[in-house]
């Protein structure tokens, strides 16, 4: 493969890394959030024993289980991401100058 088609994709690549890690932080920052009103709702639901506060708390518990499947996904993109990165670097150190 020549050696501006690599650099093309390894710039491609790190690029699309970078998006990436941003949107985990802020999937973190969000996750946190949402973890906490989960937590909430259960003592509330627990608390209070009423219908309209499990409710809640099966809507927080909800939300939260898929953004825990959309980070799950962000962290298999990232890590497909690094070891692409990987690679092409490989390929562009042991190629030709």
């Amino acid at each position: 493969m020549r050696r501006t088609l690599i650099e093309r994709r390894l710039s491609d690549a790190h690029s699309r890394l970078v998006r990436a890690r941003g949107e985990l932080a802020v999937l973190d920052e969000q996750l946190s959030v949402v973890a906490d009103i989960a937590d909430d709702t259960r003592l509330r639901a627990l608390v209070s024993e009423t219908p309209v506060a499990v409710r809640e708390h099966d809507e927080a518990s909800r939300h939260a289980a898929a953004m825990m499947r959309t980070r799950q996904a962000l962290v298999a993109t990232i890590n497909d991401l690094e070891r692409r990165e990987n690679e092409l670097l490989e390929r562009l150190a042991s190629g030709p100058a």
